[in-house]
This record gives C-alpha cells, structure tokens and sequence, in this order.
C-alpha cells in the first residue's frame, strides 16, 4: 500500500501528486526547520534543500527532531537528509552545508524552486534571504522568535501586523528600511519568559527552549507552506 494513502483519502490523489512536484528550499535545520522538513516530507513533497551549517550536539537533544545520541558530532544536513530519505525513500533531498550570509548566498538558485522556508536564528541572514526570495519572486514564509516561550499559539500573520514578538519587532524595523511591505510570518504574542540562567555561545545569549513551542511554529508553517502549494 503507498505511504500516502491516507493522505489521498483526505486532499485527493491530483493533490498528492502535485506536492510530489513540488521543490521546497529550507533554510535552518533547528529546533522549528528541522521538524517542518519531516512534516514536508510526510506529506508527499518530492524535493527539499535543506540548507544549514551547523552540526547536531547533546543541548540539541531536548527539542530537535533530529538530535539524537547517534546523530550528535553530524551536520544537520545529513541528519535530515538521511531521515528525510528513511520517510520517503523517492524523494529527492539537496545539502547545503552553508551559513546563509552575503558570501554564500549565490550558491543557492532560489528561482529553482516553489517555495521557501526561513527558519534561520540570525537576523541578518534572515534579511538577506527574505530579500533574495523577493527579487527572485518565490513565496516565503518566516518563523518568528520561539525561544523561552512555553505556549503552543503560533499564528500566521504579515510582519506588520505582528505584536509582543520581540524578533518580529526588530524584524519589521530592518525590513521597513529595506524598502520589503509585506512578508508571511509565525509569530506568537506570549510575552518570553526570562531565562534562569544566562549561557552565552560566539558573544551572544542562548535563549532558553522547550519542545513545544518550535515544534508548534513549525506545524504552523508546514500546514501554510502545504496549503499554499496546493492553493489551498
């Protein structure tokens, strides 16, 4: 019996059959991407380039869908790339063991592709990409801040109609000089919460996380990335 089954029992065989068509890039393979790429993936889209530099260690653990103790000392890429394949051994995954920045950009052709995932911690690689994506006029949807928030309600909403969120501030301010009006975001308006303890990596402060909540931005977005290829 096929995998999607189910799924055609739901949304129609036409439906699943376009999905399989459909070329995702993802940018970030965390906490909230990480878990996107499998929703994808068990939904029947055929390609997904998953783009991160990072490699998977034990802090991963507690919130990512591919950090495990087998998996810790890989790079993210691989990691999704093997689960991704283990879902859905037909469908194509694409590596690209970047950071996202100025330098690197070039390397990825978004016009390749139907739509586009921006789950990237650094602000200033966000920028950039939500930037590359709307010259090359590829739909984009862009996760807002997760980090020490307990609560699951992540809603979907233009950057400008954003509240609370302290990324999604910084956010609508960097992009309003961009001269960029508009851009799909997953935001919350629970206030964060103050971490315990302060842990700083590479000069700037980690903020503190759970599984729920990146996990609901990121089903967030995989049902409005799913939705939106489909034309709902």
């Amino acid at each position: 019996m096929d995998i999607f089954v189910r799924e055609e029992m739901l949304i129609g065989k036409e439906a699943v059959d376009s999905l399989f068509k459909k070329k995702v890039a993802l940018f970030g393979a965390g906490g909230v991407g990480a878990v996107v790429a499998e929703i994808l993936a068990r939904s029947g889209v055929g390609t997904i380039a998953v783009v991160d530099s990072d490699i998977v260690n034990t802090t991963n653990i507690n919130r990512q869908i591919i950090a495990l103790h087998t998996t810790v000392g890989r790079l993210k890429t691989q990691a999704t790339e093997e689960r991704l394949k283990d879902i859905n051994p037909k469908m194509n995954v694409r590596c690209f063991d970047v950071f996202y920045d100025e330098e690197t950009c070039d390397e990825i052709d978004l016009t390749k592709f139907d739509y586009i995932v921006d789950a990237i911690d650094t602000t200033a690689s966000k920028i950039l990409l939500i930037k590359k994506a709307k010259e090359a006029n590829v739909p984009i949807i862009s996760c807002m801040g997760t980090g020490n928030k307990l609560g699951i309600n992540f809603e979907v909403a233009d950057i400008y109609k954003t509240s609370v969120c302290p990324l999604a501030k910084v956010m609508r301010k960097r992009l309003k000089d961009e001269g960029i009006d508009s851009l799909k975001v997953v935001y919350s308006t629970e206030i964060p919460k103050t971490p315990q303890e302060n842990i700083t990596e590479n000069g700037r402060h980690i903020p503190a996380s759970i599984a729920f909540a990146p996990w609901a931005a990121a089903l967030t977005i995989a049902r409005e990335v799913i939705f939106d290829l489909l034309n709902k």
